[in-house]
């Protein structure tokens, strides 16, 4: 495992920061089953990582690793069920809400497919589990771009290659653990020597401004990794491991439109619907408050990269709930979050992570506990998508709270930008009043367009 994978794996020693994913496609019809399992069973070829579990040996410092399974069964991952009648939305969201809350069998492969069919107007939902360290968002949207087809009847696809063993360890627990650390740490060493020798020589011809960058950095690690000790909201403060979802729908051209008056990108518009909607929860509440904290994933995947693994960093700030001008708070949401995505420490993520997870994994649940919420945008597919001869209408991903009160993401896809909402139950008990509030957010971003009143339908369920 990578250090920022291990960093999901080992969160997990406390229930209130499992590291699940949950995926829901709405379809038009149930999938062809046949053709379904033979789409999986390429799939999984390709991407290698799907048939690989998590070995993890008590007596190694090392992290886990991971190994192809001998044992793996395709069909234990796969399932189909049919939802009670009248087949509602919202049995669909209770299903995967509950398959949110239960634990991985951590003896396999870290993943569930379910397809739900029996809904309204003959249509089939595809539930999807994985675990975060398996993928992020932005790499489960390649890893479907490599799974699904583009057409109903199908897309011709390259036979996978022969899936090889990942590098194992050597056998003995203590001195695999040790060469891990030791392999570590000579390239940790080497990359030091470097950065020393450079930064010698800068210091030698610019002592002044190579101690304020040196500054700048060890500041910067500072605030991507101070404790935060408390929340700033004074509503959603409980924690526990019960969750509920609900999910929106908002016009993908509209918020664009709606970003670019307010002088941001659709992830600022994004930010600002859920302030404003956060805002109006609170005065629902009997509280005006001036500001709240969030936890904002980064990502660091680039083209090099392969498929799967987690490939983010974690940024928690604070955003103003106060400024009552859309336009202003997206320009004020871009600002924040652009000093964010460029502070140094950013790309160090991976060195920070493996400091940290030489820490008790507790000092890690109270970095992430007092965070009001999370917030992502992840970049779907802009042309329909098909799986098993079934169209993709909606893609909504519910990734987990990482201890704060919920979590929300934005995932484009087509024309609608479809956000799901993952919430802790004791933190949010009333999470169709917040669903309505962060609705209602949503449409004060898009009145910045002249015909707000043609796009402003945004569609609410919750289970």
């Amino acid at each position: 495992m990578t250090q920022t994978d291990y960093m999901s794996w080992r969160m997990e020693q406390d229930p209130i920061l499992r590291s699940t994913i949950v995926a829901v496609a709405l379809l038009d019809r149930s999938p062809d089953w046949s053709r379904f399992i033979d789409m999986m069973s390429r799939g999984t070829q390709h991407i290698p990582i799907f048939r690989r579990k998590v070995v993890t040996d008590p007596m190694s410092p090392a992290p886990p690793r991971w190994v192809n399974d001998p044992d793996f069964d395709l069909s234990w991952h796969l399932r189909r069920f049919t939802v009670p009648a009248p087949g509602g939305w919202a049995a669909v969201l209770d299903f995967a809400r509950t398959v949110g809350m239960t634990a991985f069998d951590k003896d396999r492969p870290l993943w569930e497919f379910t397809v739900l069919s029996g809904l309204d107007s003959g249509r089939a939902a595809l539930v999807m589990k994985v675990h975060h360290s398996l993928t992020d968002g932005v790499g489960g949207m390649q890893i479907a771009r490599e799974m699904v087809d583009f057409t109903r009847e199908g897309t011709t696809r390259a036979e996978p290659a022969a899936t090889a063993q990942p590098q194992e360890a050597e056998s003995c627990p203590l001195t695999g653990g040790l060469a891990w650390y030791r392999d570590t740490a000579t390239k940790f060493a080497r990359r030091a020597s470097t950065a020393v020798a450079r930064h010698g020589a800068e210091l030698a011809r610019h002592p002044g401004e190579t101690l304020r960058n040196t500054a700048t950095v060890l500041g910067s690690i500072t605030r991507l990794t101070r404790p935060v000790v408390t929340t700033l909201s004074p509503v959603m403060t409980k924690r526990s491991t019960r969750r509920r979802f609900a999910v929106l729908d908002v016009p993908v051209e509209a918020l664009g439109r709606a970003a670019s008056l307010g002088g941001g990108s659709i992830n600022d518009a994004f930010l600002a619907s859920v302030l404003r909607g956060m805002a109006r929860y609170h005065r629902l509440h009997g509280v005006d408050i001036h500001e709240l904290r969030l936890t904002l994933p980064i990502s660091l995947r680039t083209a090099e990269h392969s498929l799967g693994g987690n490939r983010i960093t974690l940024a928690r700030f604070g955003l103003p709930t106060d400024i009552g001008d859309p336009a202003e708070l997206i320009r004020t949401v871009h600002a924040t979050v652009d000093v964010w995505r460029n502070e140094p420490a950013v790309a160090l993520s991976p060195t920070i992570a493996g400091a940290l997870n030489l820490l008790p994994a507790s000092t890690l649940g109270n970095m992430l506990k007092h965070v009001d919420f999370v917030a992502s945008n992840v970049v779907g597919s802009p042309v329909p998508l098909f799986i098993a001869g079934s169209e993709v209408l909606r893609y909504y991903a519910f990734s987990p709270t990482l201890g704060s009160a919920f979590n929300v993401t934005l995932m484009s896809y087509t024309s609608q930008c479809c956000v799901g909402i993952d919430a802790d139950t004791d933190a949010v008990p009333d999470l169709d009043a917040l669903t309505a509030c962060l609705a209602d957010g949503f449409r004060e971003v898009l009145a910045l367009c002249p015909d707000a009143q043609d796009v402003a339908a945004t569609h609410v369920w919750t289970n």
